[in-house]
């Protein structure tokens, strides 16, 4: 849809993960304000680093929406994103039950 669509729309807003080594990463992709960059397929995209601190993360998506007057109307989808990739990081325990039955 034109909503999501990158080619559609000039401006570009994506919450996603990234790792690197065994850490991993919340990424906020954004377009770069200078026009002349359309012209360098390298350097059109902007990529920030976002807090896991829940409070810190959803004020760093808000400011990057509403401050730079940057797709406002993704911010919704970009803070229940921001969410399902914090959620995604956690990794289930592993529980050992004993061989030996306790008596």
């Amino acid at each position: 849809s034109f909503k999501f669509s990158g080619l559609a729309n000039s401006k570009v807003l994506d919450v996603s993960s990234k790792k690197v080594g065994s850490k991993e990463k919340i990424m906020l992709t954004t377009h770069h304000k200078k026009g002349s960059r359309v012209h360098r397929p390298g350097s059109i995209l902007l990529a920030a680093g976002l807090s896991k601190s829940t409070k810190k993360g959803l004020q760093q998506v808000t400011k990057a929406t509403e401050g730079s007057f940057n797709r406002r109307d993704l911010m919704e989808l970009a803070k229940i994103k921001f969410q399902k990739v914090k959620t995604s990081f956690k990794k289930k325990k592993l529980v050992f039950k004993s061989r030996r039955a306790t008596k």
